[in-house]
């Protein structure tokens, strides 16, 4: 039994974190706070600075990616979000 409380509380920590950063990502992908969140500090930091950087004319590209990735992540099972994202560490789409 405790293995599978266990699966089940990793299971809802993956749950929490794939809905956040999907969230994140479709409202404020330009800023690249959904990186930040999955711990990919270089790619939030890229996504920002673009978007601060070109006064928000880069912003346009980067929050549509960022629609991209949000909708990618929340389409996916907590079990491929983790392999794909968590284990394997893919910082774009």
């Amino acid at each position: 039994m405790g293995f599978s409380n266990g699966r089940s509380a990793e299971l809802t920590e993956v749950s929490n974190k794939k809905l956040a950063a999907g969230l994140l990502a479709i409202f404020l992908g330009s800023f690249g706070i959904h990186k930040f969140v999955l711990g990919y500090t270089r790619a939030g930091l890229i996504m920002l600075l673009l978007t601060v950087f070109t006064c928000g004319i880069a912003g346009f590209v980067m929050g549509v990616i960022g629609v991209i990735e949000g909708i990618v992540y929340l389409t996916q099972t907590p079990e491929q979000f983790k392999a794909i994202y968590l284990d394997g560490r893919k910082e774009w789409f």
